[in-house]
């Protein structure tokens, strides 16, 4: 187990793909909407569980762009709920010390959720214990031309459009690279979530459906993440033998 200073090495900065509620739901022959609700729960849960183990940021994919191609009914149930999210849990959040940002394109949706995000970030803007990153119309290829795109109005010249200096306008620039990146539900892929910024971020792929994943589940990838021997693309000196 990696240690420093004799404690235990905690990710710093935790992304999750929820994945799994609406196979929750079909297994308990209920609509897919109440799976969602289920996996707000879930999310809750894992936010305090968060905070408890010290973590510093958590980012979650609540909807990717490409989540419009589902059914309308869905679509529109999963905006509703997360209105409701915001009325219910807010107050909760907020006397946690958690910070929530939303993260994504904002335009395609309605004003009423818009000024909802806002409402949520400006009332948790002071907190400090964990920052929470929902992403929500939000894709890593967008991100990356949304970046591109800032860059040139911003007048970066060509030959000083670096790395670092992209990462300047991606959408969480205020935070650091994820440590971890865990998705629930089995599936074994990225779908396009924070391509840029996961270029060097331990993955752990869980079969428990997101509405099941607790505390157990979170220690267990945290646990896996500690295993890792972490490089960066270099190589880590052994110390020579005594006496060699």
């Amino acid at each position: 187990m990696s240690e420093t200073n004799g404690k235990a090495v905690v990710p710093r900065h935790v992304a999750i793909v929820m994945d799994g509620n609406g196979r929750w739901a079909k297994k308990r022959f209920l609509p897919r909407f109440f799976g969602h609700k289920q996996g707000v729960d879930a999310l809750v849960r894992i936010v305090q569980a968060c905070i408890d183990r010290e973590i510093e940021y958590l980012t979650v994919f609540a909807f990717s762009s490409e989540n419009w191609k589902r059914p309308s009914d869905e679509v529109s149930g999963l905006m509703g709920l997360v209105l409701a999210a915001v009325s219910r849990y807010l107050a909760r959040m907020g006397a946690m010390g958690v910070r929530i940002r939303i993260v994504g394109d904002r335009e395609a949706v309605s004003d009423k959720l818009r000024n909802a995000w806002n409402e949520a970030e400006a009332a948790t803007a002071h907190n400090s214990k964990l920052t929470l990153n929902v992403a929500f119309n939000y894709g890593g290829r967008w991100d990356i031309v949304q970046a591109t795109k800032a860059a040139i109005k911003a007048g970066v010249a060509p030959e000083a459009l670096t790395e670092a200096k992209l990462s300047e306008f991606m959408a969480m620039s205020y935070a650091p690279d994820p440590d971890l990146f865990i998705r629930t539900g089995g599936e074994v892929r990225i779908s396009n979530f924070m391509l840029w910024q996961v270029a060097y971020t331990e993955f752990v792929f869980s079969d428990c459906l997101w509405p099941e994943f607790g505390e157990a589940q979170l220690d267990a990838a945290i646990e896996a993440f500690r295993e890792r021997d972490r490089r960066f693309g270099g190589v880590k000196e052994t110390p020579a033998l005594a006496g060699a």
